[in-house]
């Protein structure tokens, strides 16, 4: 059957939304933007080729778990539905379908035009799999995913380090509060490790990182009407010890103003002074039970890859 696409995000809820961003995260110090305004078309095959990268450890390490342990996941919860958050082109979820034998897949992701490639590509796929493919916010649209059946939803990539302690604790909270008890969680951990891998793996020697960070500029400058000059920033990756995560900045190598027009914004930035565009956590596996546990979810299983770099842990809802 046809793939059913659900539009809880449109382009005006994402212009309105980068506008949003750039007010509150450059409107004050220090100067931030988050992460998710890096993937536009450029931005997504710069990911895809980080991914590739021999310092990049944590697509690597997932994927050989997921290879490892997909069935450990469908013996323990058994679920009908796989829900994936932040879903993208869908590729590590193949490893989940083939191991799960759902009746229904769910992928939550902001590109309607990535949906929609993925769905009907899986639809060709696997016959009979039921699409339901829904356009949206993992911080905003999750009491838009569809009900019913025992769903099992992954979130994988890492990607839950990229949320701030206080947002990480609420889109925990909204989760456990659109499942049912019985339903699942499959969650993806990058771990606390030496920080000079860590460090590399946002650092590549061959610049990859670097243009990926440094295109959410020209994101500002075609979809806000800003003039940033990719020329006058530099990438960073620094590691913060105190808060056990990565922060990756665009750092002014001059004192130069910018203007963003779309927000009747001009920005001062001082030569040396930084945007943090992106900060990913790190985790040990005690915090990431108890956090799961102050909000209702039993951890039932705790993997890592072979080098231990990274964990994928499966909670039930209680």
């Amino acid at each position: 059957m046809p793939p059913t696409i659900d539009i809880h995000l449109g382009a005006d809820d994402l212009d309105a939304a980068l506008q949003a961003d750039v007010l509150r995260g450059l409107g004050d110090r220090p100067l931030s933007l988050p992460p998710k305004w890096f993937y536009d078309d450029l931005g997504s095959r710069l990911f895809d080729a980080i991914t590739a990268l021999p310092e990049y450890y944590p697509t690597r390490a997932e994927t050989s778990i997921l290879v490892d342990q997909a069935r450990a996941v469908a013996r323990t919860l058994r679920p009908d539905t796989l829900v994936e958050l932040g879903s993208g082109t869908s590729t590590k979820t193949r490893i989940l379908l083939d191991a799960l034998g759902v009746r229904r897949f769910v992928p939550l992701d902001v590109s309607e035009t990535t949906l929609c490639t993925a769905a009907a590509t899986l639809t060709s796929q696997y016959p009979g799999l039921e699409v339901h493919a829904v356009v949206g916010d993992f911080e905003r649209h999750l009491v838009k995913l569809p009900g019913g059946d025992r769903r099992l939803v992954a979130f994988l990539g890492g990607t839950i380090g990229n949320l701030e302690p206080h947002s990480r604790a609420l889109f925990l909270e909204d989760l456990a509060a659109v499942l049912e008890p019985g339903e699942g969680l499959l969650l993806g951990t990058d771990l606390v490790k030496d920080s000079s891998r860590l460090v590399a793996a946002y650092d590549d020697p061959g610049g990859v990182t670097a243009a990926f960070n440094l295109n959410v500029l020209n994101v500002l400058n075609y979809r806000v009407g800003g003039d940033f000059d990719l020329r006058q920033f530099s990438h960073e990756a620094r590691w913060n010890a105190q808060d056990a995560w990565i922060e990756m900045h665009l750092r002014s190598d001059v004192d130069q103003r910018v203007r963003i027009d779309g927000v009747g914004m001009s920005l001062s930035l001082a030569a040396g002074e930084s945007i943090r565009t992106e900060l990913s956590a790190k985790f040990r596996p005690e915090q990431v039970e108890a956090e799961l546990a102050a909000v209702g979810f039993e951890l039932r299983a705790w993997w890592t890859d072979d080098d231990g770099d990274f964990a994928l842990s499966l909670s039930e809802r209680t």
